[in-house]
């Protein structure tokens, strides 16, 4: 029989959360602050930051068995095949070291056209990772990117101590749903941790699908957050919501990175343009999903022929010319190029399944492209001498 030590949860051994909310049943890591929360409960952002994607337990332990009590939300489309269930992906120093995924829960159905949903109350599950090495090692369990996640309870067979600081840089990111990991099957596997791996950096990642859309309150939480090097991934979704027209959308940039540099003036500050997305290319949004039997795909609704609309083309253009504009007084500001991340020769070889976003092996490739141009030498992130 196991002689188990239960260790409290708290803000010592979770990381890549802003918050941690005491609920009836556990703790549920937030990526947003409450005072956002509460002044703006739209629910799809809610569902949005709530998945904990970046988010994981790293601690420091001798134990050869651990297990970890949660109580997933999972998330039902009528009309479409069920979602795989969200995967826990246990790491030993860095490794992979074991996989799992919780049954029970709560179940949310979501009306695709309206965003209505409704709840389920479910039951909470135990997930156990055994076989571990009995010297002192570093644990990480990421929870699933995808998969709303409270967390109920965590036992190991000996005890447990927050991982030491080892100077790791903290990256934090903002982003779409492909920066969220929409389509990637397990939370190591999105773009943005594939790069924080390859570049030795701690992530905080606020990816947040479908809510990249240069909201104020947005920068004021990069601002307020500890980072040594912020990046931010925008126009997708100001382009497939339709939410502003090309006059705005400088402005609403200037003023997103204005607030981000009242916190972290001097901090490396990449913008990033998006990446390729045919159907969003040329033609404005707002953009409609279409099912095709269990498939769904999208269609950009939009005029093209109107000016005054943003299509991905006309944003990276804005995009390059604001960061050229502000490098001039900023020299820790630096621009990258979206399709130099994925573009027309990886869509050929690497396409996107539903048109949108990309999967394993999408994220796979952007992935190993940032790393290489952003913390690879020469690139922004690079680690300096000194």
């Amino acid at each position: 029989m196991t002689d188990w030590i239960t260790t409290p949860i708290d803000a010592r051994i979770l990381r890549g959360a802003l918050e941690l909310e005491r609920t009836e049943r556990g703790l549920l890591p937030h990526r947003l602050p409450a005072g956002v929360r509460q002044r703006f409960p739209d629910d799809r952002l809610l569902t949005m930051e709530s998945q904990p994607s970046g988010v994981r337990l790293a601690f420091r332990t001798a134990a050869t068995a651990v297990e970890l009590d949660v109580l997933p939300t999972k998330t039902v489309y009528p009309g479409l095949p069920p979602r795989p269930s969200g995967t826990y992906v246990l790491l030993v120093d860095g490794r992979p070291a074991g996989r799992a995924s919780a049954e029970g829960g709560d179940v949310r159905t979501v009306d695709m056209m309206s965003g209505s949903a409704t709840v389920t109350p479910g039951p909470s599950d135990t997930l156990r990772f055994d076989g571990l090495p009995g010297e002192p090692k570093d644990v990480e369990i990421w929870l699933p990117h995808d998969e709303t996640t409270e967390l109920v309870a965590l036992r190991t067979d000996a005890p447990v101590e927050p991982v030491p600081d080892r100077g790791r840089r903290v990256w934090l990111h903002h982003g779409s749903s492909v920066s969220h990991g929409s389509a990637a099957t397990e939370p190591t596997a999105t773009w943005p941790a594939l790069a924080a791996a390859r570049g030795g950096v701690e992530l905080v990642n606020l990816g947040l699908g479908g809510n990249a859309l240069l909201d104020p309150f947005m920068a004021r939480t990069m601002r307020d957050v500890p980072a040594d090097l912020i990046s931010v991934k925008i126009g997708i979704n100001v382009a497939n919501t339709d939410l502003m027209r090309l006059r705005a959308f400088a402005p609403a940039v200037h003023g997103f990175l204005d607030t981000i540099r009242d916190g972290h003036p001097d901090v490396p500050l990449l913008l990033v343009s998006p990446i390729l997305c045919p159907v969003q290319e040329h033609t404005p949004g707002p953009l409609m999903p279409e099912f095709e039997g269990n498939r769904m795909t999208f269609r950009a609704l939009g005029d093209p022929s109107d000016p005054t609309r943003l299509t991905l083309t006309v944003i990276r253009e804005e995009l390059a010319r604001i960061a050229a504009q502000r490098a001039a007084e900023d020299p820790h500001l630096h621009y990258l190029d979206g399709l130099a991340l994925y573009g027309e020769a990886d869509f050929a070889e690497v396409p996107l399944p539903d048109g949108i976003h990309p999967d394993d092996a999408g994220h796979r490739r952007i992935g190993e492209r940032f790393a290489e141009r952003v913390f690879g030498a020469g690139g922004a992130f690079a680690a300096r001498e000194g």
